[in-house]
């Protein structure tokens, strides 16, 4: 897997196809589709966004933001992104976002039911630290 800064071209391509365990995430928070798109183009535009890549072929984004002294990510995917080499690859590289926002804690929700995020998460280094309706929020401590 390898990455590069996130273009429009690479959130269309995202968006075509989905995963739909995104689509239903993305609806269990009160979001639509367009909305979603919304704000990963915001982050786009300030150059906070990258694309992750397999076989030079965009297959999710992560976008990320600032906010109340933490970094909190946004996430989209292909189906084909869910893998053992991505989690190992995106261990790695959560870290190098980690350090472009000044070495803050990562925040991520997740509105998902599947047990293997919360280990997927955890593999990552994040832990739970907080449970609402229906979502739960992942932190990264800084290294």
């Amino acid at each position: 897997m390898d990455y590069r800064t996130a273009t429009t071209a690479d959130l269309t391509a995202i968006f075509r196809d989905l995963a739909n365990r995104m689509a239903d995430q993305y609806a269990t928070a009160g979001l639509n589709i367009d909305e979603v798109k919304d704000e990963f183009m915001m982050a786009l535009r300030e150059g906070r966004g990258d694309t992750l890549l397999e076989g030079g072929k965009p297959v999710a984004i992560i976008a990320w933001r600032e906010i109340n002294h933490a970094a909190q990510t946004a996430f989209a995917a292909h189906e084909s992104f869910f893998s053992r080499s991505s989690v190992r690859f995106c261990k790695k590289h959560i870290r190098r976002i980690q350090a472009l926002c000044g070495n803050l804690p990562i925040h991520s929700y997740n509105w998902s039911d599947r047990p293997e995020v919360a280990k997927w998460f955890r593999i990552l280094g994040f832990k739970e630290v907080e449970r609402g309706k229906g979502f739960v929020v992942f932190e990264l401590d800084p290294s």
